[in-house]
């Protein structure tokens, strides 16, 4: 066998591995983008976060894929997916942290990102970096956007309890967000889209920078959800 045989053997050997790989998702132009969400910032920090790495990252994942409720994508939410977290100070304050995620859309990745309030986890902005959908112009309208404001990870397992205990609750506000009437209905699969990617994109906030402070609001759904004999 020749020299090039053997590349193109060793090649074609790690092809599947290499489209396997984890891929994570960053802002294209992080000086830009931040001071837009943040025209008082003064300086940004970014931090990659890998599950590897943490001492209990294994624990972390499997926690990551129950508060999912549902299989993680092989490629986007993969154990070695790579995070950024962008944290935005005005001086020495931190004002703000952004981060972003990656999620299957019906025309390829959604990368949805939140930036968040330091002292209580609320969202205070949610943008699309990149979805291509039929219903993307509505989907990135300011008044659809606006309904995710001030949510929390608090919020999203209330609703799992709630879903659980007392459904129809008008404490519940997740379920109050709705699709925006004009979607197209082959976009809805990218609405929903979103709405996992903003759940992931929470659970991974409270992991990286709120050292789960909602973990409460996650057992309480959970023991509700065993009571009942329900599955995840």
């Amino acid at each position: 066998m020749t020299a090039h045989m053997l590349l193109l053997t060793g090649i074609l050997a790690l092809a599947p591995m290499m489209s396997r790989a984890a891929v994570g998702c960053t802002l294209s132009n992080p000086a830009r983008d931040l001071q837009s969400l943040f025209p008082e910032m003064t300086s940004y920090r970014e931090d990659v976060k890998e599950l590897p790495k943490f001492p209990q990252g294994r624990e972390l994942y499997e926690a990551l894929h129950a508060r999912m409720g549902g299989e993680l994508d092989p490629v986007y939410e993969a154990f070695d997916t790579p995070y950024t977290l962008y944290s935005v100070f005005k001086g020495e304050e931190r004002i703000g942290y952004v981060h972003g995620v990656n999620v299957p859309g019906r025309g390829g990745v959604i990368q949805v990102f939140v930036s968040a309030e330091p002292a209580t986890g609320a969202i205070s902005k949610l943008f699309f970096q990149r979805l291509e959908s039929p219903g993307g112009a509505i989907l990135r309208a300011r008044e659809t956007r606006d309904q995710f404001t001030g949510l929390s990870l608090a919020d999203f397992y209330k609703h799992d309890y709630y879903a659980e205990v007392e459904p129809g609750n008008t404490a519940d506000k997740i379920a109050r967000i709705k699709p925006p009437a004009a979607l197209p209905e082959d976009a809805k699969p990218d609405w929903d889209a979103t709405l996992r990617g903003l759940r992931k994109n929470l659970i991974l906030l409270d992991i990286f920078a709120f050292d789960r402070r909602y973990e409460p609001f996650f057992k309480r759904a959970e023991e509700a959800r065993q009571k009942k004999g329900n599955k995840p």
